[in-house]
């Protein structure tokens, strides 16, 4: 390490290499005009790449708004890493992170079996030094029996299931 215009920073020479060496402890001293010292020791831990994602569950019940999937958990070397999340990919729009790290159907997302009975969405992991790691995860929706509270189905055209004819007068 070296100080560069007040600012503590690794040497040129030198690449931190988390397999290699997770953390350094380092003492900065200060001395002033008279002499006098204070010295001050540091750990300066390595940031790594999160290597992995997972949620605490991987299926929904259909029929209801807005639904929690499951808690995402991220692996990574650093132990006291923080994340953000992000989401990509088929179905991102269906979906959002919540500030606890839940992933949910978005509140206006209706799952229906009958219409579709899987989502993939891809999960971005970041951590507060910036590094990424990517996940794609597959959502199954459970077929349940007479389940939608409206119908016993709901068709994307938004017509009801079978023939309805009316007649007579009003």
């Amino acid at each position: 390490f070296e100080i560069v215009n007040g600012q503590l920073k690794l040497k040129d020479t030198v690449s931190a290499v988390f397999a290699t060496k997770s953390s350094y402890s380092i003492t900065i001293t200060s001395t002033d005009q008279g002499g006098a010292t204070i010295s001050e020791d540091y750990t300066v831990e390595v940031n790594a790449t999160p290597t992995d994602i997972s949620l605490s569950g991987y299926s929904i019940n259909e029929s209801f708004r807005g639904l929690e999937v499951g808690t995402i958990s991220t692996t990574d070397p650093n132990s006291d890493d923080e994340f953000t999340y992000t989401l990509s990919g088929t179905d991102a729009a269906s979906f959002e992170v919540t500030s606890s790290g839940t992933l949910k159907l978005k509140d206006s997302v209706y799952a229906d079996y009958e219409v579709k009975d899987t989502y993939t969405v891809t999960v971005t992991a970041i951590d507060q030094g910036g590094l990424t790691f990517e996940k794609t995860l597959t959502i199954d929706v459970k077929d349940l029996d007479y389940a939608t509270p409206y119908c016993s189905d709901i068709r994307p055209d938004g017509l009801w299931p079978g023939n309805i004819n009316l007649s007579g007068d009003n």
